[in-house]
């Protein structure tokens, strides 16, 4: 589904930097950890530095990753950067330049470079002693994004230190909105407030006052997990009744595929299953814009 470069494969493939700095005792040498991220929420890193005390020079880089290809390579990368510098100028590596090192991220991967710059400051801050001012507030404030645990002041935090100006660059950036989408609003509007704009046009899966649903601009992880809540709830129970089933496959742009399966790969209205009991959903509770097509059992590996 995901554009990867190929150095974003190569160091998810080949990393040389995982693994864990222990603190040896080695004369002149400390090692300082910075972590981030939650695993509960999907992605987490533990970065360990090797410090040379007289120059504050890091001599070595580990890391610890859970997550994606994008949290991998990104974690590699900042690793193979950040060695021979001071910290000083590590601490002027922003997550842009980690993802430039990879020839590029997709957008709805950017949060995994931002994860490693925000580890490096992390780290460094703790191997000085020194609480991280510019982040200190972001635990603090409001809770705007349950499902990924994400304050205003976080969000306002990313989107004045990136130049954000819409939701959908801060999901990109942090996760916040990716989940259930019910919080893009609020993103919004601390989006206005900030840059003092007006206010745009909530973005929701539907109006809670009237039910009816809104038109959106929905990024590629919202899109499916709201497909996947229509086929499991409205579509699938339907087609059990009658010995068949779909399974969500892939999506590319505004084209769904799903795979029939049970009686409906072999029904002779299979057209009509797909046109009317999916499609047919799908534009009304995801986007008017979307086509199902089926995918052919005998090419999938």
């Amino acid at each position: 589904m995901w554009d990867y470069t190929d150095k974003v494969l190569e160091l998810f493939y080949n990393p040389k930097n995982q693994g864990v700095l222990e603190d040896k005792g080695e004369p002149g040498i400390k090692i300082a950890t910075g972590e981030v991220g939650s695993i509960a929420c999907g992605d987490a890193l533990r970065l360990h530095l090797k410090v040379d005390v007289t120059d504050d020079r890091i001599v070595d880089a580990r890391f610890q990753t859970f997550g994606c290809t994008s949290a991998i390579a990104s974690s590699e990368a900042l690793a193979e950067i950040i060695k021979g510098k001071t910290l000083d100028e590590a601490l002027n590596i922003n997550n842009k330049n980690i993802a430039d090192y990879l020839g590029g991220l997709p957008e709805a991967k950017i949060h995994c470079s931002v994860m490693g710059q925000e580890a490096l400051e992390t780290a460094i801050f703790s191997y000085r002693g020194i609480k991280l001012e510019n982040h200190k507030d972001d635990d603090e404030g409001v809770l705007i994004c349950t499902c990924f645990g994400v304050s205003d002041n976080k969000i306002r935090r990313v989107v004045q230190e990136n130049k954000l100006v819409t939701a959908e660059e801060v999901t990109n950036h942090i996760k916040a909105g990716g989940g259930c989408g019910s919080c893009l609003s609020n993103i919004d509007d601390i989006i206005a407030e900030t840059w003092e704009k007006p206010t745009r046009i909530s973005i929701l899966p539907e109006d809670n006052n009237s039910g009816k649903r809104l038109s959106k601009t929905l990024t590629t992880v919202q899109k499916i997990i709201l497909i996947q809540k229509v086929l499991d709830e409205e579509v699938r129970p339907v087609l059990m009744n009658d010995g068949g089933d779909v399974e969500f496959y892939d999506i590319e742009g505004n084209t769904v595929r799903v795979l029939l399966k049970g009686a409906c790969s072999s029904c002779p209205s299979s057209i009509a299953t797909l046109k009317m009991a999916i499609e047919a959903r799908l534009k009304e509770h995801v986007g008017q814009n979307l086509v199902v097509e089926a995918v052919d059992p005998t090419s999938i590996k």
